[in-house]
């Protein structure tokens, strides 16, 4: 009997592309993936990709072809951009525990030469000034709050508290900030990155397109070096923002920001069929039938032996996708750049703009800083304004992380436990605190039974912030 064999093969032995082709051909060949790699070289891989993948469409195989890039100095709003693929890994700079330079900004190459260039530096400026002013008051408060410990040092006292402060003075940070994040991918879905940075219409973006393909090349020069831009995006976009710009006049804020447009009435008792469907030889049909013949007391018990038991760091059971929510929200971009980690749901983010209004956190209210944290904002808005008449795309730099944003959001339960119970903790952001809690107050609503076992926090602390 032949004993079984696991082992790595490891990139530091082979490259991703000779890797991927030797996953690839253990479908035809009857030899080990040690040996099928053995007798690979980096060009032979590249002919079999250009034939396989290229040629004939097998786009899975780079799939295997991973890669790790280290994007650094770019600005926030770039990083939507590279963000917006569902499928890597990104872990990125935090403004939450970290304080930025006054210098580390972008300025767009669009505004070359442009005459207001030096207002879009001057407001930049200012929001950066406003930004480092604030720190020291709000630092003072939050040190009465939480006094030094016995033998503590100022720099470890800081660090401890630096986030109670910080999270309230980096509502000033504009999209324009500088960002460093680092990407995982594998080939596949990094050529379907660069296809969209290619496409996008700030130049920034696509030059870092252009870098990041350059860069990949360098390990993988087969399963990109075909990444060009869509004409699809950019036409699909003109067309549908004028229809968009020509029906419909903007919206102002109503309601709390949390407004489910769409559920599954019958999710409840789908999921709990699913469940006894999974373990079962019934049919869904069944199942189902069997699940609606049930009181609620026995259909809550049903939905305690299916989520009772989750422990702290337990996922559900993947029957709770069988369920779908729609949220029409209005968050400010700190919370934001929170939510959109959750890339497994779908998610539709309006443009970044000043329209919505912002934020003031009572933290900046109580160090005596509303004023010039005010005329800070009130700065952003005029200059925001003339260079949306003449680029909307290049006035999202300007805008700073207090300021609102729409976004449209599907996901199942199974990724609102995730969601809400990720972001209502006590170390996250506390206005994406408040967007988790509501998301689950409207999920309680309509789905009590299962949507009860999510865990939160026994106090709730967000409504001290905002």
């Amino acid at each position: 009997m032949t004993k079984e064999k696991i082992y790595l093969l490891s990139p530091k032995k082979y490259s991703p592309e000779v890797i991927a082709v030797t996953f690839a051909k253990t479908s035809r060949s009857p030899l080990s993936f040690q040996e099928i790699a053995d007798e690979l070289s980096d060009e032979s891989s590249a002919e079999f990709h250009e034939k396989w993948v290229v040629g004939y469409g097998h786009a899975s195989v780079a799939e295997h072809a991973v890669l790790h890039i280290a994007i650094e100095n770019i600005s926030r709003l770039a990083i939507e951009s590279i963000q917006s693929n569902r499928l890597a890994s990104y872990t990125e700079k935090s403004t939450r525990y970290q304080k930025w330079d006054l210098n580390a900004f972008v300025t767009p190459p669009e505004l070359d030469g442009h005459p207001l260039k030096s207002e879009y530096k001057k407001t930049i400026k200012l929001l950066f000034k406003t930004y480092a002013d604030s720190l020291a008051p709000t630092r003072a408060i939050i040190q009465e709050r939480f006094p030094r410990k016995e033998n503590e040092s100022d720099e470890a006292w800081d660090r401890r508290i630096r986030a109670r402060y910080v999270d309230a003075c980096r509502f000033l940070l504009p999209a324009a900030s500088h960002a460093n994040v680092g990407m995982t991918a594998n080939a596949r879905v990094l050529e379907s990155a660069i296809r969209k940075m290619l496409s996008h219409p700030l130049i920034e973006v696509r030059q870092i397109g252009e870098k990041i393909k350059e860069a990949a090349q360098n390990e993988v020069p087969t399963l990109v070096k075909y990444a060009e831009a869509v004409d699809y995006f950019n036409e699909t976009e003109r067309e549908l923002s004028a229809i968009s710009k020509s029906c419909c006049a903007p919206t102002a804020p109503s309601g709390n920001g949390v407004k489910m447009l769409d559920h599954d009435p019958a999710a409840e008792n789908k999921i709990l069929a699913a469940s006894l469907y999974r373990f079962g030889e019934m049919s869904f049909t069944q199942a189902q039938q069997y699940i609606e013949s049930l009181n609620t007391e026995e259909r809550a018990e049903i939905a305690e032996k299916l989520l009772g038991k989750l422990g702290k760091f337990d996922i559900p059971l993947r029957e709770l996708e069988y369920s779908h929510y729609t949220f029409d929200l209005i968050m400010d971009q700190g919370a934001y750049y929170e939510f959109k980690r959750h890339r497994l749901m779908t998610q539709t983010p309006q443009n970044l703009s000043t329209n919505l209004g912002y934020i003031t956190p009572k933290l900046i209210q109580e160090a005596n800083f509303e004023r010039p944290y005010i005329e800070a904002m009130e700065a952003v808005t005029e200059t925001y304004q003339k260079i949306a008449a003449f680029n909307p795309y290049l006035a999202g730099y300007l805008v700073p992380n207090g300021f609102n944003r729409r976004v449209l959001a599907t996901f199942n339960l199974r990724q609102a436990y995730h969601l809400c119970q990720l972001r209502a903790a006590k170390n996250a952001h506390f206005t994406i605190r408040r967007i988790a809690r509501k998301i689950y107050a409207e999920l309680e609503s309509v789905h009590p039974l299962l949507a009860k076992y999510m865990r939160f926090p026994a106090e709730e602390t967000w409504q001290e912030h905002i």
